[in-house]
């Protein structure tokens, strides 16, 4: 329950228990209740897919005009399921207590220890940033992504990612590398027809595809490095296919996000900023949003211009 403070900013600490190795819940709520008593605070904790983006939407429709601060205790997922919930209401405000085993998102600002400080989010600051609309052909319900849209090999590595987080050893934070270790063997080919804008970046076969507004997937790959996240544009980088060796060769580079400073990054790299990006193949392909694996054969992805209203922390 949210206390009834006429006037006073509400702030809804929005718990996923499936995020990240183990259920926070305990420790968040515990944290909590030592706030000071003067904070209008309270707890919703989600109980599927999905259901954190209803709850927001809702309470926004109920509380109509009302300022709230809705926190997305979780990874990027819940993340974007809670910014989904509020785009376009400007009421709202979006900040986040990383308690996923990713938190990709927020390293566009700072780390993990300036998001888990709750004064600091108490008396953050607000950044307008951009959010990406993401429609799939045959699908009825429009998505968001806040962070990173991707497809062709990373899509496989996040649908590996995900199906290991859990697990010891090849989880956690080492469920991305796991992700890219089987994915070598599977996925170093995709076809698809890119457009960006109008205009056609791919006609035929590409290694991977980033559409992005964070900077960062897999909790350590800087895939997206020149990414600003209030330019209405988002940022594409697309890689064409190349030797198991080259990509040996490359794999530091993208984690690092230096790969841009290559000599022969040339060859297999496509870069463009746009407002609106298109893909389509014959049969259905995944794309991942912010983690949620999509399949369709068409995918248009717009760019909305600082759409939501994101809480930096204190002192960034």
């Amino acid at each position: 329950m949210v206390n009834d403070n006429d006037g006073a900013m509400k702030h809804i600490f929005i718990i996923n228990p499936c995020a990240g190795k183990a259920d926070s819940t305990k420790e968040i709520t515990a944290m909590l209740s030592t706030l000071d008593a003067t904070v209008d605070y309270g707890v919703y904790v989600t109980r599927a897919a999905g259901d954190a983006t209803d709850y927001v939407a809702d309470w926004c429709r109920q509380h109509a005009g009302e300022a709230v601060r809705f926190y997305a205790c979780g990874g990027d997922g819940t993340l974007n399921e809670v910014a989904s919930g509020l785009v376009g209401n400007r009421c709202a405000e979006l900040a986040c207590f990383p308690s996923g085993s990713g938190n990709d998102y927020i390293k566009y600002y700072g780390s993990m220890e300036d998001f888990t400080d709750v004064g600091r989010l108490l008396e953050g600051r607000v950044a307008e940033v951009d959010i990406m609309r993401v429609q799939a052909s045959g699908d009825s319900r429009r998505h968001y992504s806040v962070n990173v849209c991707n497809f062709g090999f990373d899509a496989e590595v996040c649908r590996v990612m995900t199906s290991v987080r859990r697990k010891p050893v090849i989880g956690g934070r080492n469920a991305y590398t796991t992700g890219v270790v089987k994915s070598i063997f599977t996925s170093m080919r995709t076809r698809c027809n890119i457009k960006v804008d109008g205009d056609v970046i791919c006609d035929n076969y590409m290694l991977l595809c980033t559409l992005a507004n964070g900077r960062y997937v897999g909790g350590q790959y800087q895939c997206a490095p020149q990414s600003v996240n209030d330019d209405g544009l988002v940022e594409v980088n697309l890689f064409k296919p190349i030797s198991l060796w080259k990509f040996a060769a490359m794999i530091g580079d993208y984690r690092r996000g230096t790969y841009t400073e290559r000599e022969d990054i040339a060859e297999v790299w496509r870069h463009r900023r746009g407002r609106t990006v298109e893909l389509e193949r014959d049969e259905p392909f995944y794309v991942c949003v912010d983690g949620e694996m999509l399949f369709a054969p068409r995918y248009r992805i717009e760019n909305l211009q600082r759409a939501v209203r994101f809480v930096v922390p204190k002192g960034l």
